[in-house]
């Protein structure tokens, strides 16, 4: 990590749609609107299933992450917390936000009963994959699959 910088950590408002889908956009270059307007409203329905956070400089969202809670699903015993969306300002990478906000993800999902939090990354994303292990993550034992819909019948 480099310089740090000092940011709150505030829980994220239905209100922060804007922000969050510029940020992101700014990060990932394409529009991702349909996914956190449907993440957002899903945490305004029950916030007890979800944490997600805005690392804040001032009024200015800097940063924000989301994870979901599941309890039970795909056979486990243990309620986990899946991390969604991790997302920081590119101009202000390697300052510590992710690792604030990472923390206090964290923190949220243990006060909802998760014993960790799991993620998914891509192996050429290096970068990010470099973050998660800095921050605690290896690699989990079982793998993710995929197939295409329209390949079969279900």
């Amino acid at each position: 990590m480099a310089e740090q910088t000092s940011v709150s950590l505030r829980p994220l408002q239905v209100d922060d749609l804007d922000a969050v889908v510029a940020l992101d956009r700014r990060v990932s270059q394409v529009s991702r609107r349909g996914f956190f307007e449907k993440w957002i409203k899903a945490l305004a329905r029950d916030e007890r299933t979800f944490v997600a956070l805005a690392a804040c400089d001032g009024d200015a969202i800097v940063g924000f992450g989301l994870a979901h809670i599941l309890n039970g699903e795909f056979g486990g015993a243990e309620t986990v917390a899946v991390l969604d969306a991790l997302t920081v300002d590119p101009e202000r990478k390697a300052a510590g936000i992710g690792h604030v906000l990472m923390d206090g993800l964290c923190a949220g999902a243990k006060e909802r009963g998760a014993s960790e939090i799991q993620t998914q990354a891509g192996w050429d994303e290096t970068e990010l994959l470099g973050f998660f292990a800095a921050v605690g993550f290896s690699l989990a034992p079982r793998l993710v699959l995929e197939r295409e819909a329209a390949s079969g019948q279900f």
